[in-house]
Formats: C-alpha cells, sequence, structure tokens
C-alpha cells in the first residue's frame, strides 16, 4: 500500500488539489475535471493503438536492420528515416516517448532519436498540410526550410554535448522500460 501511494503521489496531490479548488470555486473546479476527463478519454483511444504498434515494431523488426538504417553509422539515410517516421506518425507527442524507447533497443543511434522526436512534434504532415491551406504556402515551406535544419542542428548538437556515460544511461533506463506496463 505505501509503495502505492508513493508511486502515484503527484497524481493523489493533483486530485487534492483539484477537490480543493472545486470547493472553493465550484466552477472552475468542474472544468478542470471535465477538461481532464476529456483528455483521458482521448488518451484510452490512443494509447492502446500506439502499445499494439510497438509490439509489432518489438517483434517484426529485427535489430540489425534497426541498426542499419538508423544507427550509428547509418548517416544521410538515419537522419531521412528518422526525419520521415517522425513526419508521419500520428497520435500526441506523448506517444512518441514509448516508441524513443523501442527504438533505443533496437539499437537507433541517440541523434536519431532525437530528429524522430523533434520531428513528431514539428513537421507531422496534417499539420503540414493544414498550414498550406490555412497560411500558405510561403509560410509552411519557410517554417519546414527553418525546422527541419532546426531539428536536425539541435539532435546533433545534443549527441555531442551530452556525455557518453549520460547518453549510456538513458540508453540503459530504456532497456528497462517496459512499454507495455
Amino acid at each position: 500500500m505505501v509503495n502505492l501511494i508513493k508511486r502515484y503521489r503527484s497524481f493523489l496531490v493533483v486530485l487534492v488539489c483539484v477537490g480543493l479548488l472545486t470547493v472553493f470555486n465550484r466552477g472552475i473546479g468542474i472544468k478542470a475535471l471535465s477538461i481532464s476527463a476529456r483528455s483521458f478519454v482521448e488518451m484510452l483511444f490512443i494509447i492502446p493503438p500506439v502499445f499494439v504498434l510497438l509490439g509489432l515494431l518489438d517483434v517484426w523488426v529485427p535489430r540489425e536492420s534497426m541498426i542499419r538504417y538508423m544507427g550509428e553509422g547509418s548517416g544521410l539515410k538515419g537522419v531521412l528515416l528518422s526525419l520521415f517516421i517522425g513526419s508521419a506518425a500520428a497520435g500526441p507527442l506523448y506517444a512518441a516517448f514509448p516508441v524513443s524507447a523501442v527504438f533505443m533497443k533496437k539499437g537507433v543511434s541517440f541523434s536519431n532519436v532525437m530528429i524522430f522526436i523533434g520531428a513528431w512534434s514539428t513537421t507531422k504532415i496534417p499539420m503540414v498540410l493544414f498550414e498550406f491551406e490555412s497560411l500558405g504556402s510561403a509560410f509552411a515551406l519557410t517554417r519546414l526550410l527553418v525546422d527541419i535544419p532546426g531539428i536536425i542542428i539541435i539532435a546533433l548538437l545534443l549527441s555531442k554535448m551530452g556525455g557518453k556515460e549520460e547518453i549510456k544511461q538513458i540508453y540503459d533506463n530504456a532497456e528497462k522500460i517496459d512499454p507495455c506496463s
């Protein structure tokens, strides 16, 4: 019981705070609860398919293939593949982190994992199409021409500036994660 409370203490603190908020300002408290409930339902529809895809990726794609195409020696091929997979991905950014953990377990280089997360957060295909339609091609193309090199530069800087021990620890932590638990 104590371990359960320790594990979920942040959730319990937030729950108490929302409860107090509801007592002192019922309208805002109810609104906070309804937004939380909507987000929870949204997550119920997003997370299970992500975990199914992760399981399939883990079983169907051999580690050697991931290392060859996205590992340390993959070069431009790995960068382009990371950009494409991140841009083609569906779902909110929080779904990218379990995928990144599986990528790390499969031997994807740290810079390519960072490129994947950067692409997922900024260059999603539906978002780019929306920008072309709503904001015009000049804006959309300019943003892509700034964002794509920016993602690559930041990923390479993180890889170079992050110490080998620190990156190794991140990979070790990814190995410990069971994305399905």
